[in-house]
């Protein structure tokens, strides 16, 4: 009969996933996502500084200083689109796959998210900053300079975009891909969809809205709550 070999030698040390989070961000994203896929992870959390930017300690895992930021045993992979494909495509066992249906829905919108809504929505950000950081005599100038620069070229091109997203959640029946779970379209959306809501989304329609009371109702979802702590753009469910 063999004797037991040494625990050190049977049960090796599993590589935990770390999720390095940044508060109100995008690394939001990937807190649902593993709470979906039920991966386990630790998180790192990082405060925002006083005027809302990164802590410098972002630069010890990643070079540009954003989050988010994944740490997998020796490897670091930054910008939330990677981070989204490189968990599903070597944690997901088959989920968060989009139907037949579905996949040309969910290879756009998983794309779109960042590189055409996202920038919009930066820039209306941008433009409401820039006042506020400007001497004090400069800002009644620069509020009306911005506020007309907004509306008449961001506030028309995002409610276009706002009547397409709409238009395409009421075709689909929960996802962006259709199907019975959250696809890497999803993933990527939510976001977009509530830093929009939450800065004067007025032009979101009730199909765009209906969709993320569906997706912050979600358990995983409140589980990233939890663990993801300040998050400004979504509440906790009352007990």
């Amino acid at each position: 009969m063999a004797s037991a070999a040494p625990v050190a030698e049977t049960a090796q040390e599993v590589p935990k996933l770390i999720v390095h989070h940044l508060n109100n961000s995008r690394s939001q994203r990937i807190l649902w996502l593993l709470e979906e896929l039920e991966v386990p992870y630790e998180v790192k959390k990082y405060q925002r500084t006083s005027d809302q930017t990164a802590p410098p300690e972002l630069k010890a895992v990643n070079p540009l200083g954003t989050a988010p930021v994944i740490t997998d045993g020796s490897l670091n992979l930054a910008e939330s689109g990677a981070i989204v494909e490189y968990i599903i495509q070597k944690y997901g066992g088959g989920r968060a796959q989009p139907p037949e249906s579905g996949k040309i829905d969910n290879l756009y919108f998983t794309h779109y998210a960042e590189a055409s809504l996202m920038p919009m929505l930066v820039n209306k950000l941008i433009f409401r900053i820039i006042p506020q950081k400007a001497p004090f005599f400069l800002r009644p100038v620069l509020n009306s300079v911005f506020n007309t620069v907004s509306a008449k070229l961001l506030d028309p091109r995002l409610k276009i975009h706002a009547e397409m997203i709409e238009k395409h959640l009421s075709k689909v029946d929960q996802f962006f891909a259709g199907g019975n779970e959250p696809t890497s379209a999803d993933y990527m959306m939510i976001f977009c969809l509530e830093a929009w809501s939450n800065r004067g989304g007025e032009v979101l329609g009730p199909k765009t809205k209906a969709y993320m009371e569906r997706i912050h109702a979600r358990p995983a979802y409140q589980r990233a709550l939890e663990k993801g702590g300040e998050y400004a753009y979504a509440k906790k469910a009352s007990a």
